[in-house]
């Protein structure tokens, strides 16, 4: 593994991974595994997306998290059957075509033949599913691609009939007239969900407009009604307006006009808008504006006849009952006049009521001169084949010249737009074909009871909310390219017929066909049964395709013609997944149709995302271009990167996320880089290791036995911090809560890369230590490493999957199955680290229970704090970390005797190391009050309302408390103040903070003040000697670096001081024991030593505590004895390699005919050290 690149290009790493689990179908070949296991089904639904556009960050953050889910099942020993699916029908598609082809009316669709329509449909349907592979199976998402289902496969369609049929024959389906959002744009009805998917803020036209009485008052008085609508398009179908029965009405006459009005006394402020201003009225000028004549309940007001705004339905046969006032309890306040006009073919209580009032008649025509496609009929001639929306202006000028325009404003309000083509909805009145909803509701609502959803308020909150309140669902849409609705039916509809399969179609009409959309069934035709001779043919409508989409658990298996026992053994679905917008679309319709077919709910779990914005916060367009393309992101940092990015957010617990590209560069700089970084380090180690010391070609063999066998206390922590991580992560991923693993897992690495590897570098290198004793604590470490990355790498592997699948391609490789993988074992049962070709066959590791050490994970979060303060207290005095401080105090609140025990004990040394400290101390308890003060603050968030007035007394009486009362109180556990007991547990906090005098002293404490850390910054000779040789240290290391020196390469090193100068050649000397434990017992020494043939492999001028020092890293040399200066001599020895020459050995050789005879030790040395210590050159060594 020595040739690991010194840096990953992690998604060129990521599209070779792709290349190979392609090359070697390593997805089948995971669901082949499972099932020659038998492993227990897992079933997972995928929503259908629409593919007639691109993926975008809402699909990849829901895919990741299906994946993720998905893969731990799989490596939990589950079969997870991936399929993808394809919404193919509906508004997306058909609005699609429209705009393509110019279309505008549904006679347009006709003229040109449903065929043709449906054919140029489907062509567009599957445009991007290429794309949609591509990007999706980059992202590491493993979802089965050949395997698909279509909305517009004729099984499919047919398990949907069969659906439906279900409903009907269980009288849950009915037709009906029923005013419904509808889309002008697309020129079909809307469910009420869909109208609550895309609310926008929009600026309408507000009018008051008069009714004047028939009937007129006392002396002629002209007297009219006034209301007040934000729709002036609904007034030329106005045919009667509404009271509340109880509201308090009044007749006024306004000053100004001097006309006569009636309107809801509590909404005096629409004609007056003043009185709003608590400033700027007062009731005593009410007499300035209007006067009131008459008092009415609403009740005494029913019955009134008025005189419509337009006349254009006053001479219908129906009209009789029309133009009267009528009464509801709907009409409310708060808005308004206090009186609704109504016009019920485009409201859906104006419709209620005024049939609740028999103003109109179930079955009667309705005042609707609005076609369609959202414009007017001849029946408004100074409208007619305007859009309502644009006719608004026009109507507004006729009622403004009839004389009947009281007052006229704009108001701004959240408005339903069309989902698909972003255009306002009206409300309008169609015939329908519906299911029952509100028969079944409480059965929805027990049923939604039974699920577990993440996070739980949005189930029971909003999804709850939505339920309690469903209406029956309009499942009829008047469009082409969609799932006929299968009744055949006579034209009076006294006879209906369901259909619910090929083969009754088949056996009714005798004619058998192979697909079964319009343009194939609509001409055929059943013989009546009641009626001989004559024939039913099948109603114009085609299913909504939410009513497809959430049949999708049927019909992707098409049950129950198909699959009948596998899709029973596997419903409800264990899992689902998908944005909050989807509690008003899929959520809800697999939940009503799964409780009408079988009382039960569709899935078991689910997880809501939350939406993924732009990273100012506004909704991502493509018009805009305020997002980074999904695919260039993930060119640039992966795809592990990009997932970890989303699911390590506040989007998987369904808030949401403001998409910053720089947060994805932050998951490689953060996790990947580091992580990475150690696990090089850990192979250049183990190579090192295997090719270092007295014994030649060992081999590094895992052992999990050495792992707990050893007593290193660092190893003991992250061993049982490990097996913690795993245990976490299987009992939250059983919870579903991504929320929670993802930090768990990024914390994890920075345990893992900031602390284990960085306390152990040196012990990793060999260099804890001599000789083989050196090398075993070398190989308890490794042992350590390589077990925690092969389980970080596994646990991690859902998560991430391509990184994960990078180190375990380069960890099995030291396995001793590894040798199995041969001749097909590496895709066979039993799954085996090593032996098995992809870490996503292996099984999720379990933790051991013997492993988990709850004291050593205290101690070493101690350990932490005391070097996290003791950091930053150099900092505040501005010390470099080279440069050593005399001691370390530190001060815990209430320290377990194991946390002290570590720290004082094995740990020490680590703390030492870590701060560059030459003494470390931890304060008892008892003299505690010579180091720091304890100080208590009363938390007023909790006492606030139990205290009262005696709130300033009990803080002076708390806060004034000296350092013996205050550790005397949290011991005793509570405290009487001003007759007030308070727990100190709960309702008072505790700081520490240091108190000793003395200047040397810098302290710090952490947030919580439970840990005080004090350094002795005493500056003396030693001291500043110490931090030179770590100066210089540093300077060697990174020459040693920019050489490309591996760990075992030897130098020997030496230094040149400006003249007059030797504080570096002191430096040395008095830290000469630390220099041999860094570099293998060589010391530097100054270049008057080094032998005239030494190769400088770099040198450099570099600062060393002030001074310039020229520093040189030089290829280890034999040297030779002063006075030994024959050039033969010379010659000969510079060609020698140390390495390859014995301590004491006798060197006979000849040049140019003289013998020489030459003693190691006495005539020359193997190293420049060597030859200094023995001939006492320096005093120092």
């Amino acid at each position: 593994m020595a040739n690991l690149p010194p840096a990953l290009d992690f998604a060129k790493a990521e599209e070779e991974i792709c290349q190979k689990w392609k090359d070697e179908d390593t997805f089948k070949s995971q669901n082949r595994l499972s099932e020659e296991r038998g492993d227990e089904e897992f079933t997972f639904y995928d929503g259908p997306p629409f593919a007639t556009g691109l993926p975008h960050y809402g699909h990849i953050l829901a895919g990741t998290i299906k994946d993720v889910v998905t893969r731990y099942a799989a490596m939990s020993g589950k079969l997870v059957e991936r399929r993808a699916g394809w919404d193919c029908h509906g508004l997306p598609v058909e609005y699609e075509i429209d705009q393509k082809l110019g279309i505008t009316h549904r006679d347009q669709v006709l003229e040109m033949g449903i065929d043709k329509y449906n054919e140029t449909c489907r062509s567009i349907v599957t445009r991007y599913t290429s794309e949609w592979e591509r990007t999706v199976t980059r992202l590491g998402r493993w979802i089965d691609f050949e395997n698909d289902y279509k909305t517009m496969d004729p099984g499919f369609m047919e398990s949907v009939w069969w659906v439906f049929k279900r409903l009907f024959e269980k009288g849950l389906v009915y037709q009906g007239y029923k005013v419904m959002p509808f889309s002008t744009a697309c020129g079909t009805p809307l469910s009420n969900f869909e109208a609550g998917l895309n609310y926008k803020d929009v600026r309408d036209p507000a009018v008051v407009v008069d009714f004047p009485l028939l009937d007129e008052g006392a002396e002629g008085e002209a007297v009219a009604f006034v209301a007040w609508t934000t729709t002036p398009w609904t007034l030329p179908s106005n045919i009667a307006l509404c009271v509340h029965p109880e509201m308090d009405y009044v007749k006024i006459v306004d000053k100004k006009t001097g006309k006569t009005y009636i309107l809801s006394k509590g909404r005096l402020p629409q004609l007056y808008p003043i009185m709003n201003s608590k400033k700027k009225w007062k009731p005593e000028k009410a007499g300035d504006y209007f006067e009131i004549t008459a008092n009415y309940k609403g009740k005494d007001l029913v019955g009134k006849k008025y005189k419509p705004v337009f006349d254009y339905f006053v001479d219908t046969p129906e009209s009789e009952s029309y133009f009267r006032v009528i009464s509801d309890n709907y009409v409310t306040d708060d808005a308004g006049t206090g009186i609704v006009h109504q016009a019920p073919a485009f409201g859906e209580d104006d419709y209620r009521v005024c049939l609740a009032h028999g103003v109109i008649q179930k079955g009667q025509d309705l005042p609707c001169p609005v076609d369609s496609n959202g414009c007017f009929t001849g029946e408004v001639p100074p409208v007619k084949g305007k859009h309502v929306k644009e006719a608004d202006p026009t109507l507004i000028q006729l009622i403004k010249d009839a004389g009947r325009l009281v007052q006229k404003d704009n108001l701004d309000h959240s408005y339903p737009f069309c989902w698909r083509s972003d255009t306002p909805l009206i409300y309008k009145a169609v015939p329908s074909w519906f299911v029952k909803v509100e028969e079944i509701r409480d059965r929805i609502v027990e049923n939604n009871k039974k699920t577990y959803w993440v996070p739980n308020q949005v189930k029971e909150g909003r999804f709850h909310n939505w339920l309690v309140d469903a209406r029956d669902w309009a499942v009829s849409r008047n469009r082409f390219w969609g799932t006929p609705i299968p009744i055949w039916a006579s034209e009076d509809m006294s006879e209906v017929v369901c259909v619910g399969s090929v083969d009754e179609l088949a056996e009714l009409s005798g004619v058998r066909v192979d697909d079964l959309h319009r343009e194939t069934v609509d001409k055929i035709e059943i013989p009546s049964k009641k009626n001989p001779g004559t024939v039913l043919r099948r109603v114009d409508e085609v299913f909504d395709c939410w009513f497809e989409s959430g049949s999708m658990p049927y019909a992707q298996q098409h049950y129950p013609f198909e699959n009948k026992e596998r899709f029973e053994g596997g419903f409800p679905a264990d899992f689902i997944a998908e944005g909050l917008d989807q509690t008003r679309g899929w959520f809800y319709t697999l939940m009503v149709l799964s409780t009408a077919l079988f009382d039960k709910p569709a899935f078991k779990n689910l997880i809501v995302n939350g939406l993924v914005l732009a990273g100012d916060g506004k909704k991502m367009s493509k018009r805009l271009k305020n997002y980074p393309d999904p695919n260039i992101v993930i060119s640039k940092y992966g795809a592990d990167a990009l997932r970890l990015y989303l699911i390590n957010s506040p989007v998987v617990r369904a808030e949401s996320l403001k998409f910053q590209e720089s947060g994805v560069l932050g998951v490689v700089k953060e996790v990947f880089l580091p992580l990475y970084n150690a696990f090089r380090f850990f192979a250049q180690n183990v190579d090192r290791w295997e090719g270092g010391g007295s014994t030649e070609g060992r081999k590094f063999v895992p052992s999990v036995d050495k792992v707990k066998s050893t007593t290193n206390p660092t190893d003991v922590w992250i061993s049982a911090a490990t097996q913690g991580l795993i245990k976490y992560v299987h009992q939250e991923m059983k919870a579903y809560r991504l929320y929670t693993v993802m930090p768990a897992l990024v914390r994890f690495v920075g345990q893992l890369t900031n602390w284990y590897v960085r306390l152990n570098r040196d012990r990793l290198k060999g260099l804890d230590g001599e000789g083989e004793s050196a090398e075993a604590e070398a190989e308890a470490g490794l042992q350590v490493l390589y077990d925690v990355l092969l389980n970080v790498t596994i646990i991690m592997a859902p998560c991430t999957p391509f990184i994960t699948e990078y180190f375990y391609q380069h960890l099995r490789k030291m396995q001793p199955s590894y040798a199995d993988r041969v001749n097909g074992g590496g895709a066979s049962n039993p799954t085996v680290p090593g032996k098995s070709d992809s870490v996503h066959f292996l099984s999720l590791p379990a933790y051991d229970e013997s492993r988990l050490n709850e004291g050593a994970v205290e101690a070493m979060e101690a350990l932490q704090a005391v070097v996290e303060q003791g950091r930053n207290a150099r900092e505040k005095r501005n010390i470099s970390l080279r440069t050593p401080v005399k001691q370390v105090v530190v001060v815990l609140r209430n320290p377990s005797e194991n946390v002290v025990a570590g720290i004082t004990g094995t740990l020490k040394a680590y703390i030492l190391s870590e701060l560059n400290a030459w003494d470390f101390v931890v304060v008892p308890k008892e003299q505690e009050h010579d180091w720091v003060t304890l100080s208590l603050t009363p938390d007023f968030a909790v006492l606030g309302k139990k205290l009262g007035k005696k709130m300033k007394a009990v803080k002076a009486a708390i806060t004034g408390m000296s350092h013996e009362d205050a550790v005397a109180c949290l011991e005793k556990g509570s405290l009487e103040v001003e007759g007030v007991t308070i727990d100190a547990k709960t309702e008072i906090t505790s700081k520490l903070a240091f108190s000793k005098e003395g200047d040397h002293w810098e302290s710090t404490s952490n947030h919580e003040g439970t840990v005080v850390v004090a350094l002795d910054c005493t500056q003396d000779e030693a001291i500043l000697s110490a931090g030179k040789s770590r100066e210089l240290i540093n300077h060697v290391q990174q020459l040693r670096k920019s050489a490309g020196l591996d760990l075992k390469d030897i130098v020997e090193v030496f230094f040149r001081e400006e003249a007059g100068h030797n504080s570096t050649e002191r430096a040395v000397a008095g830290n000469v024991a630390l220099f041999e434990a860094k570099f293998k017992k060589s010391v530097p020494l100054p270049s008057k030593f080094a032998p005239g043939w030494a190769v400088a492999l770099r040198s450099d001028t570099v600062d060393v505590g002030g001074s310039k020092v020229e520093v040189s890293i030089c290829r280890p040399s034999v040297v030779a004895r002063d006075g030994l200066e024959d050039p033969a001599v010379a010659s000969f020895l510079s060609s020698l390699d140390p390495a390859g020459v014995k301590e004491g050995a006798v060197l006979d050789f000849t040049v140019d005919g003289s013998k020489f005879s030459l003693k190691e030790g006495k005539d020359f040395w193997l190293s420049t050290l060597s030859k200094v210590r023995a001939s006492k050159s320096v005093d120092w060594l």
